[in-house]
Order: structure tokens, then C-alpha cells, then sequence
């Protein structure tokens, strides 16, 4: 055992002056009477109240005792602990097309897409998560970064002028493989969420796809879109944005080749709940288990000092106005 303050454990020399001076009072507290002999008060017994009448002065130095080094601060020697996390490298990449903003989700396939994004990223927290975004191109929002408030707030920044329109998958797939690759964890995966099919770039999806296998990295690919019919936005000829209802066209077929190469899985989602399920699900599916040794160089380990004086305290008060009560 070692202490924070062992200088403070000189308060513990206080105890000689104070049974000192508990003795000396004893003396002088007890009268005397001088008679000629003792033999008559041979067969009297003294009570078991006489015996221990000293206990609570007792209990007050354990008391005092026990507080002083308490507040010396002992502390248990230094050790080694194990403990598991679990950690990933992930890369969320995110269309941000012009047909992102139909509103067969609330309020819209982005938004909608951000929310539940913003939410995975806070439950990740061992985690190293980047974020490319892509439409007619792609670009690098944040490079691979452990700070969960830096990406959420990344992540509620997007919006759909930030790239020329279009649908680069493949490129999109292409610039987070380069985000990803040199990542240290030993599990790698990249989430694509789009909503139609790859219609510019210069990077074909499947061949981005097959490099994503070479180098170990699963992709999971989400399709977000409802069944059928949906309210795409049409700028009309005065510059006004309205909505249309439109045919859903999403590429399923690349989509599920892209994650069948590499070892992910393909999801469609066809409303606010399901994609909210979707990334709860590839949560579950990606997470590693990490053996981490930590070395903790002093523990604090006052409390059972503490208990003994709050005891030992408590035992003389009790015993104070119970079996050593005096009569003044």
C-alpha cells in the first residue's frame, strides 16, 4: 500500500498527548477513601460496565485513527487490466443526387438518410468512420476520424448542391476505398447508400467492387426507395421546384453484385422504418471484438478507512447514551 499524502499521517503522534491526558483524568477523576483493610470487600465482584468502561475512548482513537489516514489517501499498487471493446474501421457513403429529395420519406430520402446515419455514428463509439459523399462525382466529406461530434455535425451539413448532379456509384465506391484501405483496424467495411442506378463517373461500380475484395473491405449497398410510384422534384420552366409523381428505378441487380463480391449484403429500404432497421442491423453485423491492456498506475482505496471511523464513531455515540451512560 502506498499513500497520496503520507505526511499527513504525523497526525497519528496526536494520539500520544491524547491517551496521556485520558489517563492523567482517569486519576484525578476517581475519589478516594482511606480505611485500614480491603478483606471485607475481598468477595465483591466490580460489573461488567466497570470493565469496559474504557471502550469509547478506544473507539475514539480507532476513529481518529482510521480518518487519519483516510485522508492520507492510501492507495492499492500499480497493475495491469484487460478489458474488450469492440472497433471497425467504416466508411458511410452517401448519395446526394437530386432524386434524393423525393419525399416518399419524411421529409425526404435525405434528410431521412442523415438522421439515421447521425444515430449509427453515435452508437459506434471505438470506431474510426469517414464519410464520402457522390452524385455526378464524389468527394471526401471527412477522412477516417474517431470524433463523433465532428461527423454529426458533418453529416447535417450535407445537402444536395454541394456536388454537380448525377449518380457516380462507382466512383463514389472508388474515393471510400481509398479512405478505407489504409485503416488499421483489422475488419474494414464500407455502407453505400443510393437511390438510382450509376449513369456517370469514370470508375464502373463492379470494377470498384472488385478491388473493395482484393483489399478485404466488405460493402454493404442499401437501395432507398419505395415500392412503385414516388414525388420526385421537377424545376419547371419559371425556375420553381415542384414534385411529379415518378417510376422508383433502382440498379438492385449492381447493387447486389457489389455487396455479393465483397462479402456484404444488399438491403432495400422502402420507408423511414426500414432504413432506420437497415443500418441497426449492419450495426449488429459489424462489430469486432478488440483485446485491450491497459496499465493503471494508482487506484484510490480510502473507503474502507472511511467506513471503520464512521463505525468506530458511531459505536462510541451509541454506546454513550446507552450501556456506559453516566450520571452526572
Amino acid at each position: 500500500m502506498q499513500f497520496a499524502h503520507p505526511h499527513i499521517l504525523y497526525l497519528l503522534l496526536l494520539l500520544i498527548p491524547l491517551t496521556a491526558w485520558y489517563i492523567i483524568k482517569q486519576r484525578n477523576a476517581q475519589p478516594s477513601l482511606g480505611v485500614s483493610s480491603l478483606k471485607r470487600f475481598g468477595n465483591i465482584n466490580s460489573s461488567w460496565r466497570s470493565k469496559i468502561r474504557h471502550l469509547n475512548f478506544a473507539l475514539r482513537l480507532i476513529a481518529i485513527s482510521a480518518l487519519v489516514v483516510a485522508l492520507a489517501r492510501p492507495q492499492t499498487h500499480d497493475a495491469w487490466n484487460e478489458s474488450k471493446i469492440e472497433g471497425t474501421d467504416i466508411v458511410l457513403a452517401l448519395d446526394i443526387s437530386s432524386s434524393m429529395l423525393a419525399r416518399d420519406f419524411d421529409p425526404n430520402r435525405l434528410e431521412s438518410a442523415k438522421t439515421v446515419a447521425s444515430q449509427f455514428i453515435a452508437g459506434r463509439e471505438n470506431d474510426n468512420i469517414g464519410i464520402v459523399i457522390f452524385a455526378g462525382e464524389s468527394l471526401t466529406g471527412l477522412p477516417m476520424t474517431p470524433d463523433r461530434a465532428t461527423l454529426t455535425n458533418y453529416v447535417q451539413s450535407i445537402n444536395q448542391e454541394m456536388l454537380d448532379d448525377g449518380t457516380a456509384i462507382g466512383d463514389g465506391l472508388a474515393t471510400s476505398i481509398n479512405r478505407i484501405k489504409n485503416g488499421k483496424a483489422v475488419s474494414k467495411s464500407i455502407i453505400l447508400l443510393t437511390d438510382g442506378s450509376n449513369n456517370t463517373g469514370v470508375i464502373a461500380p463492379i470494377t470498384a467492387a472488385e478491388v473493395a475484395a482484393e483489399l478485404g473491405i466488405k460493402v454493404y449497398t442499401i437501395g432507398v426507395g419505395t415500392n412503385g410510384m414516388a414525388p420526385y422534384p421537377v424545376v419547371d420552366v419559371f425556375g420553381r421546384v415542384t414534385y411529379e409523381m415518378m417510376p422508383v428505378q433502382i440498379d438492385e441487380a449492381t447493387l447486389k453484385r457489389i455487396a455479393s463480391i465483397t462479402g456484404g449484403q444488399y438491403f432495400r429500404a422502402t420507408d423511414d422504418n426500414a432504413l432506420k432497421s437497415i443500418f441497426e442491423t449492419i450495426d449488429q453485423m459489424e462489430k469486432t471484438v478488440l483485446d485491450v491492456r491497459n496499465f493503471s498506475s494508482t487506484t484510490d482505496d480510502y473507503e474502507l478507512w472511511a467506513w471503520i471511523a464512521f463505525a468506530a464513531l458511531a459505536l462510541s455515540v451509541f454506546n454513550k447514551f446507552t450501556i456506559l451512560r453516566s450520571i452526572p
